[in-house]
């Protein structure tokens, strides 16, 4: 088998247009079958003569959606050029900007975060300014969508911005050129009780990069927790060196079995990609969150570090996306994308869940699922997504917390808003005060106050559960605008029960063994070596 890094993209991601088009592509001699011309004298011929008025470009469409309805692939997609610029940014990271987060709060366009190294960064923003200008316009009642879109442009641009700030009489002006800017998918943080923990909300582009830094960073707390609820994968190549991080050199990471590009129906080979890289934090405890939204390339890194028993897996069975697609770069900035293989986990689990055409799970009986048996002589299923080697459900709203989202809807106050509201204000207070985040009980009653003044009724706010899961969003705002991710973590704690369990258990075990053991799946095979050896 070949082992090598390659560029290809799973479910819900892309790829790398550029390398899978030079793979995929037909062969520019054949001539074009019939059934194409068939197809475009029949759209010719509606065009210029149906007694209804459609255009080339419609019908062309609706032709080429048939196509992939036809295909019966959930994941099978054609994307208009600003829907292939809108996924790019979204799986990447990758944008042309300046780099700004900005967020309308009390009515302004305000900026909430500054990707460091960026050009905002280096011109001198900062987290509270409020943008009153874009060039030569006024922005002052901009929404953030018209701001964003007249700060981005091509790199190498200049764009002025101008912002109001506090303790300053005039806005200021800044002349910034626009560069390629990147926002990291990694973030991470560490808890009071000196646990390390990691959120990656997707699988983009130079992942594992910021994974690297992270776990230097980590290497002296006691365990790490890596989050990766409600992440829907990405790059397969980011994948593997995400989970070559965490395994030995030689360790198989994954394989996959695809079409041979151009071969005969049914012609398919296999890859796999082994682990060249040393292995990091070899010694620390490790646990992963995962839920029902975890998919594709976050399975590959769950599944890989379950096989051979270097992590915990805590939550729910996972959604079980294990497709390998290619995106074929077609005419006028179009993008095709279909599956061509399926990949597998280093002890050959197909994690693949077979859905209909909507992508809806199909019927399926446990008892039939098959399992694996991990070099530690731990069991696992292999039925289709990572079955979670502790199963913890998540965490739901009490009925006087119900009651409030709904009078929250029916008053239509924003109550996402004004607590991100809530959270900048006092993040600031805390930061004049060189202070850990944290609402006190005034601020807290001032804050209740503003909800009834816009509608919200006495009684709600004065509901025990009420005002405790209030005070509860209210901290982790004020940690959120601290960029304080490990006491947010640890606020989330209070009502995130998958998180909580991770936690309680890297204070009891000192080794992975340990973990195991603690969380009730323990090693049979003590000796066995954490991330080494192949298939």
């Amino acid at each position: 088998m070949k082992s090598r890094f390659v560029v290809l993209l799973l479910a819900l991601v892309l790829g790398s247009p550029g390398v899978l088009a030079q793979t995929a592509a037909p062969r520019s001699q054949e001539a074009p079958p019939p059934q194409a011309e068939v197809l475009a004298r029949a759209i010719r011929a509606i065009s210029t003569m149906h007694m209804e008025a459609f255009d080339d470009s419609t019908l062309w469409e609706s032709a080429i959606d048939g196509l992939i309805e036809s295909l019966n692939d959930p994941y099978a997609a054609l994307f208009t050029p600003r829907e292939s610029e809108a996924w790019e940014e979204e799986t990447t990271g990758n944008y042309s900007g300046i780099g700004l987060q900005i967020t309308p709060l009390n009515e302004r366009v305000t900026v909430t975060a500054v990707f460091r190294g960026t050009p905002a960064d280096e011109a001198g923003i900062l987290v509270g300014d409020v943008i009153v200008g874009v060039n030569e316009h006024d922005a002052t009642h901009w929404t953030t969508d018209m701001a964003a879109d007249s700060i981005r442009g091509p790199v190498g641009t200049p764009v002025t911005v101008r912002i109001r700030r506090q303790g300053f009489d005039e806005p200021i002006s800044f002349e910034i050129i626009r560069a390629q800017v990147h926002v990291p998918a990694v973030h991470y943080g560490v808890l009071p009780t000196n646990v390390g923990y990691v959120m990656m909300d997707r699988v983009a582009r130079n992942a594992a990069r910021e994974m690297n830094r992270a776990l230097g960073e980590l290497q002296r707390t006691r365990g790490i927790i890596i989050d990766l609820r409600r992440n829907p994968g990405g790059f397969l190549d980011e994948s593997l060196m995400l989970a070559d991080l965490f395994l030995k050199p030689g360790s198989t990471l994954a394989s996959t079995v695809q079409r041979v590009p151009g071969g005969a129906p049914g012609e398919m080979e296999e890859d796999s990609f082994t682990d060249r890289w040393p292995q990091l934090v070899p010694d620390l405890p490790i646990v992963i969150l995962v839920d029902r939204f975890t998919a594709s390339g976050a399975e590959i890194l769950a599944g890989a570090l379950q096989d051979y028993d270097r992590a915990l897996i805590i939550g729910e069975r996972t959604f079980g996306k294990g497709v390998v697609q290619s995106v074929l770069d077609l005419p006028y900035g179009r993008k095709l994308r279909f599956t061509t293989g399926a990949w597998h986990t280093p002890l050959g689990r197909s994690l693949q869940r077979p859905r209909d055409a909507q992508g809806r799970p199909l019927a399926e009986d446990p008892d039939t699922f098959p399992t694996v048996i991990t070099p530690g002589g731990r069991e696992l299923v292999s039925g289709g997504g990572i079955f979670p080697d502790l199963e913890v459900a998540d965490d739901t709203l009490r009925a006087g917390e119900r009651r409030l989202i709904q009078e929250v809807n029916e008053k239509q106050v924003p109550l996402g808003l004004r607590l991100a509201e809530l959270g900048f204000e006092l993040a600031r207070a805390r930061r004049a005060e060189n202070a850990t985040p944290g609402v006190r009980d005034a601020e807290f009653e001032t804050f209740l106050q503003q909800l009834a003044d816009e509608g919200i009724s006495a009684e709600t706010l004065a509901d025990p559960t009420v005002r405790e899961y209030l005070h509860w969003r209210a901290r982790i705002a004020v940690a959120q605008r601290m960029d304080d991710l490990g006491r947010e973590a640890y606020f989330r704690m209070e009502r995130d029960p998958v998180l909580a369990e991770a936690a309680r258990l890297l204070g009891t075990a000192i080794t992975q063994a340990e973990l195991f053991e603690a969380a009730g799946t323990p090693l049979s095979h003590t000796g066995a070596p954490a991330g080494a050896g192949g298939r």
